[in-house]
């Protein structure tokens, strides 16, 4: 599910998160399970516990999609993107460690945010701020890094609309059933 839905991205450099799965679905920062110790006071006997991220599914507005979109977030992230500024400064930030804790969930929108018209003209403003010479053509990549033409990217564009497109909220990824789910010593079904 997670290739079929990034087919038509660019390739995520740090690639999807194997070690806490949940994270390619959402933006969780660099957040996972923690674990430690439960010590008691009185014969200091410790028992192993841990910690989730704290994640809520959160509707936020994108300035350059001119929408809501239906996202799962942590806290930690929710608190940055505050600081920055809202979603659309979030996803374009430009520093490495930025670009590491957005993960597949977060590339994906990042990357669909940058083909909107407001976001290029904001790049080619500051272009000019910056004294750089003005791009005449503009070098298109498709999701397999190569050049490619206008049309291929528009139908990439389209791809991700009709995800867009079921209304005025957005799902970014899906959970399927089952997924993450742990074990525990009762019988029955387990929620996450």
């Amino acid at each position: 599910m997670l290739a079929r839905q990034h087919e038509d991205v660019p390739p995520y450099p740090y690639g999807p998160s194997t070690i806490y799965k949940q994270s390619n679905f959402g933006l969780y920062g660099t957040q996972k399970i923690r674990y430690g110790n439960i010590v008691s006071e009185k014969n200091e006997i410790k028992t192993r516990r841990y910690w989730r991220p704290n994640v809520h599914s959160k509707r936020l507005w994108s300035d350059s999609l001119n929408q809501f979109v239906r996202i799962r977030i942590t806290m930690r992230v929710l608190r940055t993107l505050d600081k920055v500024g809202g979603l659309d400064e979030y996803l374009l930030g430009e520093k490495s460690m930025r670009i590491k804790e957005l993960g597949m969930a977060g590339w994906r929108l990042r990357w669909r945010i940058m083909q909107t018209e407001k976001v290029k003209e904001r790049f080619r403003r500051q272009r000019v701020a910056m004294g750089l010479p003005e791009v005449g053509e503009e070098e298109l990549v498709g999701s397999d890094g190569l050049r490619t033409s206008e049309a291929q990217v528009q139908a990439e564009v389209d791809a991700i609309d009709s995800d867009l497109a079921d209304g005025v909220e957005v799902e970014m990824g899906e959970m399927q059933e089952g997924f993450m789910q742990e074990e525990s010593g009762k019988k029955g079904k387990i929620t996450i």
